[in-house]
């Protein structure tokens, strides 16, 4: 089987390039291990799209990147799956249902005629040399064989970078961002969980793990309801072993019972101790732990740290990164670091290309930047806006046999958009 893209990883990221490289005339295949496309926003349970928005210090939220960004937000909200942004301290999120967000996944991609979405399939090889010739999937017990001219990294873990080649960095296990265990609660009295109430749940954790009653884990846990009447979400940072490799299925087999077994343990305690939580039931685990972080890919240009926190400008940004720092290196919450003037971090089309692999692009979390770069750049917003330029600067070299430029993605982004302007 032959394609003009092929696109690894069916998240935020994935989606978006998948839809525009369709949209733009590429024939495109997306793949997506899971059966359900969404990636951490469903699969994992994220259930707030972060980096959608300006960081702003007035009220009001307003869109960083048009086109896919914006078309999915408006999606969900008018699909029933959110009710619109919400201010967050000093932050704008989407709050989302991931199944309604999944069931949104589904309708864009089924209205490109382009687009051959393959669910329930793996990537196990890549062949090529310089440039990625063919990759071999799987997919219960049955190998195909995919030719494509030009392919992106979705994978969220520099999969498909990594097998064809693509130098690849991680950071030490000490300082990888945590991930995450959400699971939701249902019949829980919300009313009792404003902030006095989330205050108070977290002194009784606290005292319960200084007692032995609680693992450790569960300290830092945060309660989150939803507006769809009694459900809650409860979100945990895990830690992992001392050399914790996201990518190990050792490690990562070790970090899903953790998380389940912690969820159990403070549900039960919960349950027993918290009148909000008498009546409360188990609702659903995610299907896989949230990785925040593992490997990224090594591109043409590196994103730094200073380039977050200062906003530098660059002639060649094909998407807006608007989330501060978000460093979850320890299980007592996250540090933050804002940037300069609340300034976009401008993401030039250099980190979204492959260093060493001619025909290979990246989006989402394993874009090329440093550490802590990534812990500003890894959400499902700047996700969307990252696949989106991917996706198109894909189509556009399946096309013309060559790697377009900043101003061909941005003219490409201003075509699809209606020509409106692509910021």
């Amino acid at each position: 089987m032959k394609c003009d893209v092929l696109i690894l990883g069916g998240g935020g990221a994935g989606i978006a390039a998948a839809v525009s490289a369709a949209r733009a005339g590429a024939h495109t295949v997306l793949v997506e291990r899971h059966g359900a496309l969404g990636g951490m926003a469903t699969a994992a349970l994220v259930h707030s799209v972060c980096g959608l928005y300006l960081l702003r210090t007035e009220p009001g939220a307003l869109l960083a990147n048009r086109g896919l960004p914006e078309e999915f937000a408006s999606r969900l909200v008018r699909a029933g799956a959110s009710a619109g942004p919400v201010r967050m301290g000093r932050l704008d999120v989407l709050p989302h249902s991931p199944p309604g967000f999944a069931a949104v996944a589904d309708a864009l991609t089924a209205e490109c005629k382009e687009l051959d979405v393959r669910l329930h399939t793996e990537l196990f090889a890549a062949h090529g040399s310089g440039s990625v010739e063919a990759v071999e999937l799987f997919c219960r017990g049955t190998r195909m064989t995919l030719e494509p001219r030009v392919i992106v990294d979705a994978s969220g873990d520099a999969v498909l970078a990594s097998l064809a080649g693509a130098g690849t960095e991680q950071a030490e296990s000490i300082h990888l961002q945590r991930p995450a265990f959400i699971f939701a609660l249902h019949t829980a009295e919300v009313v009792a969980l404003g902030d006095e109430g989330r205050i108070h749940i977290a002194h009784q954790i606290a005292e319960a793990v200084r007692d032995g009653r609680l693992d450790r884990g569960a300290l830092g846990a945060q309660f989150r309801t939803t507006g769809r009447g009694s459900e809650v979400y409860v979100t945990v940072d895990l830690a992992g072993s001392e050399n914790f490799d996201p990518n190990s299925p050792a490690h990562l087999s070790a970090l899903e019972r953790t998380g389940r077994k912690i969820a159990v343990e403070l549900f039960s305690f919960l349950r027993a101790n918290h009148a909000a939580f008498a009546r409360a039931e188990l609702a659903a685990f995610p299907a896989r732990v949230g990785i925040r972080e593992s490997r990224r890919v090594r591109g043409e240009i590196t994103i730094t740290a200073d380039n977050v926190l200062h906003g530098t400008e660059t002639p060649d940004v094909v998407a807006l990164g608007t989330w501060p720092m978000e460093l979850r290196e320890k299980a007592t919450g996250p540090r933050w670091r804002f940037p300069d003037d609340n300034r976009p971090t401008q993401i030039p089309l250099g980190a979204l290309k492959a260093a060493g692999v001619d025909n290979s692009w990246t989006a989402g979390r394993c874009i090329s930047c440093v550490h802590e770069a990534q812990a500003a750049l890894r959400v499902i917003g700047t996700c969307f806006a990252t696949g989106q330029a991917a996706g198109i600067a894909a189509a556009w070299q399946a096309k013309h046999g060559r790697p377009p430029t900043a101003a061909d993605v941005r003219a490409q982004i201003e075509t699809l958009n209606g020509g409106e302007t692509w910021l």
